[in-house]
């Protein structure tokens, strides 16, 4: 490898995923709120782990470095790409650069391991349950992880000694908002022939191994449960390793089409767009699913919170309680407490003023109110910034970004409402009226988003922006539709709580079966009623020829 004519430079210049200057704000909202998300869920999941005794198994000692590695693996990108974007700087130094690069390959290649410990560990419970305890002691869980460290650390300093030998000349842009090996190597004016050959045998070496283990694994596991005559037993098994199965598929599925969007895309752009998915979102949503798919997990969650409760009010919290057979007439919010989070809060403040404590008990709560305010409020701000920014959208290269972002949110979206119908209609203690308030709500939000993301998403597809005038002015109907039927619904919930608080002996006579039934049902007609009305108007109208619609959806405005 022969060194070019250049010079040993001081700095990289990270030119980030959009050289639009409006795009920054967006941008900035967008991903300080995943990294919120991420720091914070996957700290739970690895205090939750610590703090339970029941969860001091292989599986679990895993799966907290796992969230370890993943908070480290967000932070090696994000943080850099923030303070870029705050100091309107784009400059990396080399060693930052070097640095940056040495622990974003430890990270990635070390979590690529631990999914492969994991499913290890769920074949050996699976298809050896009765030596599990042998085979995984706690002296071969260490060993491990120790050696996923160390032959991670060991790949990683090899590509970053082999960057080290190469030299730049003045081109030192990087299309990317990090430090990304490929693109680095790829500026040099040496000639990088043995640092490509290294690249791709060692992924192949080290990814194609780790994943035939997994798939060897799982093989056996599939295997074992298929032999099962117990069908019981058969979803037991599988309900073990349902979680690590999805996480894996989330981890493979978008690091295979962060490579193909490379080869198939002339614009480098196009790669680092969608390198997003397995560098921020792929961290954000596992523990998502660890928490969503894990009853321990759950569990262990609930005992957290409750502890931390204990530490703010010492006092047992049975002595507010009333007796489980007087549950539905004394304390209707107990009923509720698990799908509404607001009630909760409330029981706690009205708990807490019975206290001589009060006021240094508010102050630790309006503290834990103000972080978890300050997390919401960058997830929203980064919401505004998107909606805001679809008149960007006549941008060709926001189309791929555009269109990702809006299908993750509406699935996001759709799979999490539903989630709430199935879980308040299959649990009969769920069967009550703030659950049937909940789950009406959760049906008119995937309809509400339904009314608008589906054909945005079909135009950016077919890069065709017209929508037809009937269809216009039914998209605009349902849209008043649902947005009124959700406001009807928050206020008849209120007054659910309201009744629940200050009447709670006479809730189950107020709220009864035919009024909240009925509440929904003159919900509906008073909505249906004044969206019909404004599309009447509409269609009366006369237009002209200029129908450009500044906008996502036909707003009436």
């Amino acid at each position: 490898m022969k060194p070019g004519n250049g010079t040993r430079i001081s700095a990289f210049i990270l030119l980030g995923l959009s050289e639009e200057p409006e795009l920054e704000p967006l941008i900035f909202g967008l991903f300080l709120s995943m990294y919120l998300i991420t720091v914070c869920g996957n700290l739970l999941v690895i205090l939750a782990t610590i703090s339970d005794s029941h969860l001091h198994t292989p599986m679990y000692f895993f799966l907290s470095n796992l969230s370890f590695v993943d908070i480290c693996f967000t932070s090696t990108t994000v943080p850099k790409m923030l303070l870029n974007i705050q100091t309107q700087s784009k400059v990396v130094t080399y060693a930052g650069c070097i640095t940056q690069m040495f622990f974003f390959i430890l990270f990635i290649v070390l979590d690529d391991f631990l999914l492969t410990v994991m499913a290890y560990d769920r074949y050996v419970a699976i298809c050896h349950p009765l030596h599990y305890t042998v085979i995984m002691n706690p002296q071969l869980c260490v060993l491990l992880v120790l050696t996923s460290w160390i032959l991670s650390a060991l790949h990683s300093l090899m590509h970053s000694l082999m960057v080290l030998q190469l030299s730049f000349c003045t081109h030192t842009e990087i299309p990317h908002f990090y430090c990304e090996l490929n693109m680095v190597v790829h500026l040099s004016c040496s000639d990088p022939y043995l640092n490509d050959m290294l690249i791709y045998s060692a992924a192949g070496l080290l990814g194609g191994g780790t994943f035939a283990g997994i798939l060897y694994s799982y093989s056996k596991i599939v295997s074992s449960i298929l032999r099962m005559s117990s069908t019981r037993g058969k979803y037991k098994a599988f309900s073990t390793c349902a979680s690590h199965l999805s996480v894996v598929s989330l981890f493979y599925g978008t690091s295979l089409g962060v490579y193909l969007s490379a080869l198939d895309s002339q614009n480098s752009h196009s790669s680092a767009t969608a390198s997003v998915m397995y560098t921020v979102v792929t961290p954000m949503l596992n523990p998502i699913i660890y928490s969503l798919r894990n009853k321990d997990i759950k569990k262990a969650l609930g005992d957290l919170l409750e502890q931390n409760f204990s530490l703010y009010h010492p006092q047992s919290r049975d002595e507010f309680r009333p007796s489980h057979g007087d549950l539905l007439v004394r304390d209707p919010i107990q009923g509720f407490k698990s799908i509404s989070p607001v009630l909760h809060l409330i029981e706690l403040v009205l708990h807490l003023a019975c206290s001589d404590t009060f006021i240094n008990d508010i102050a630790a709560y309006i503290g834990a109110i103000l972080l978890g305010g300050a997390t919401l409020t960058g997830i929203l701000y980064s919401y505004c910034k998107i909606v805001s920014s679809v008149q960007l959208s006549e941008k060709p290269e926001l189309q791929p970004f555009l269109f990702g972002l809006f299908l993750s949110m509406y699935l996001i979206t759709f799979c999490g409402n539903r989630l709430i119908i199935l879980i308040t209609i299959s649990d009969s203690y769920l069967c009550m009226p703030m659950s049937f308030f909940l789950s009406n709500l959760s049906f008119i939000d995937i309809y509400f988003t339904s009314t608008t993301i589906p054909k945005m998403l079909v135009n950016i597809q077919t890069q065709s922006k017209v929508i037809i005038y009937a269809g216009c002015i039914t998209q605009m109907k349902f849209f008043m539709l649902f947005s009124r039927l959700h406001i009807f619904l928050l206020t008849i919930m209120a007054f659910d709580q309201f009744v629940a608080i200050y009447h709670p002996l006479h809730y189950m006579l107020v709220i009864n079966h035919e009024l909240y039934g009925l509440l929904v049902l003159e919900s509906w007609i008073l909505s249906v009623l004044t969206s019909l009305l404004p599309s009447l108007l509409v269609v009366w109208l006369s237009f002209c020829t200029h129908l450009e619609i500044h906008h996502l959806f036909c707003e009436i405005l």
